[in-house]
């Protein structure tokens, strides 16, 4: 669990080797309001300040994380006051730096397992690493207008040391944001264009500075992939999957010329706005001599080859892919990605805005007896606002209720205010501002259920160990989708082309011989596949 930041009474803040506190100098002034130092007071009160952060840097780490956050923030912000030397202040700043991003680490993979809407505690902590991280970059871009390229040997290589640890720190300022799903803070990705049109204009785009892991282009395009891949439509450990994929994979991007390009993995950027990148075929780009395009065809190419590799028996190792991909949340994230960036649809019916209650069920457990009509079990309902809808989904707000471990790619059931029946639907994203706040988007997959028990033979053979799995029947709908579709837990399926065994029990108890023809969709919590009736004899 992640503790509360610290935050010292003005009592600790005013000492010097606890925090850092105030400057010495507005120390000072809040005991004499005249308070004017002369040349030599002031160099003292200056080397005093320097001083406490240093010593403060020597002591070893705090034994929880947070109780760093404060401390890092209130010396990063002395040391913006205190009128130290070139050389004192670059020395500081390099140390607060590394020292920052060592706890920013520890604490970003305590986020993989959030729920949404995530506790006001760890929005706090959330909010603390995100204004460390905004300040570190902000004062780190800051130290270029203070390289004197006379006195200063190395002058590139301290160019693009700074450049790429401004960038570092914004890319894991919106890496915060996602795995929370949250928006990202105004400014940031303004701030992130503005760093790499620095170093596109120093010609360091490309440089890799000493003890970096990658280029400045790459730590930049592994910003912008990942904000272009819908990232409030993955969960938090998906999220993390995807960050961890893109530091090995982002180089495959590729900058594009200053032409609107025709591939349909094109997007394209301003340089010059608070937003991330768009795809070409979802948004034109505006006639802009500050837009730039860039392509992710290489990229969907490698992710298609390595999902047949997957699908091949191949293990993530023997890819270069981290061990998540094994898994079947893993394979999804993989196919989405390969649409995302290789293949980005445009948006298939208008949404109209609305404004009226609903209910929703969510788990396929819960849905399951919900359509079993079974009284004995209780399943937790809780009441949404819907605000827009479509033909084939709605965007809903929580109102009240449980929401209980509700994340994207759940199936859910809801039922308007209106209406009798529920609709089943899948969650597609999800977004979380502050603690009261939970926003969904829900695709409709079909307008009612027939709830079944899929028979699984055990790996021995042994009819009396067969395992008994709640499912979802979907029935097929005209123009849309030819097929029935069965909703099964995710990676309890695993062999798809075994004849499936169906037990239903409405009234009278029918057994159904299916099987399965492809999968449809995989997220950490259901797969749906396409069935159809076995034929084949015995």
């Amino acid at each position: 669990m992640i503790d509360p930041v610290f935050e010292p009474d003005d009592a600790e803040a005013a000492t010097p080797a606890r925090a850092g506190g105030r400057s010495i100098f507005a120390q000072r002034a809040m005991i004499d309001p005249v308070f004017e130092p002369d040349d030599a007071e002031a160099a003292a009160l200056a080397q005093a300040g320097i001083r406490a952060i240093f010593e403060w840097l020597a002591t070893p780490l705090s034994l929880q994380p947070t109780d760093e956050l404060s401390p890092l923030r209130t010396h990063l912000a002395a040391l913006r006051e205190i009128p130290a030397t070139a050389h004192q202040r670059a020395d500081a700043l390099e140390q607060l730096y590394t020292r920052s991003l060592s706890v920013v680490d520890k604490l970003i993979p305590t986020l993989k397992n959030v729920t949404l809407p995530i506790p006001r505690k760890t929005r706090h902590v959330v909010r603390s690493m995100q204004d460390l991280l905004q300040a570190l970059a902000e004062d780190t871009q800051a130290t270029l207008d203070n390289l004197d390229e006379h006195l200063i040997r190395g002058l590139r290589q301290a160019q693009d040391l700074a450049l790429w640890r401004s960038l570092h720190a914004l890319a894991q300022h919106l890496l915060i944001s996602d795995l929370v799903a949250s928006p990202a803070s105004p400014g940031i990705w303004q701030q992130l264009h503005q760093s790499f049109r620095t170093a596109s204009r120093l010609q360091l785009a490309d440089s890799t500075p000493q003890g970096a892991p990658c280029s400045l282009r790459q730590t930049y395009y592994a910003a912008l992939l990942l904000g272009c891949a819908q990232p409030a439509s993955f969960t938090s450990r998906e999220i993390a999957f995807v960050a961890e994929y893109l530091k090995r994979f982002a180089d495959r991007a590729e900058p594009l010329p200053e032409a609107a390009p025709e591939s349909p993995g094109a997007f394209w950027i301003h340089s010059l706005r608070d937003t991330p990148a768009f795809a070409c075929s979802r948004k034109t780009a505006p006639s802009d001599p500050d837009i730039h395009y860039f392509s992710c065809d290489r990229l969907a190419i490698l992710l298609e080859t390595q999902l047949e590799a997957l699908d091949a028996g191949r293990t993530p190792q023997q890819i270069e892919l981290p061990e998540f991909a094994a898994t079947p949340a893993g394979h999804g994230v993989l196919r989405r990605l390969a649409n995302y960036w290789g293949h980005p649809g445009k948006r298939r019916f208008p949404r109209r805005r609305q404004n009226y209650r609903a209910a929703l069920c969510s788990g396929l457990d819960s849905l399951w007896h919900l359509f079993q009509g079974d009284d004995t079990v209780e399943t937790d309902v809780s009441s949404w606002m819907i605000t827009n809808e479509s033909p084939d989904g709605y965007t809903v707000m929580h109102v009240s209720g449980k929401t209980g471990k509700l994340r994207v790619g759940d199936i859910t059931a809801i039922r308007t205010e209106s209406g009798n029946d529920w609709q089943i639907c899948l969650v597609r994203w999800a977004l979380s501002e502050n603690p009261e706040h939970l926003e969904l988007g829900l695709q409709i997959l079909a307008s009612r259920a027939v709830p079944a028990i899929l028979a699984l033979p055990s790996e021995t053979g042994d009819s009396e160990n067969e395992a008994l799995l709640p499912v979802l029947i979907l029935p097929e709908i005209p123009m849309l989708r030819p097929s029935q579709t069965l909703v099964a837990p995710s990676g309890r399926l695993l062999d798809q082309h075994k004849k499936l065994v169906l037990v239903i029990n409405q009234g009278n108890i029918e057994v159904r011989e299916m099987k399965a023809t492809q999968l449809d969709e995989q997220t950490g919590s259901v797969e749906v596949f396409s069935i159809e009736p076995d034929q084949q004899p015995y």
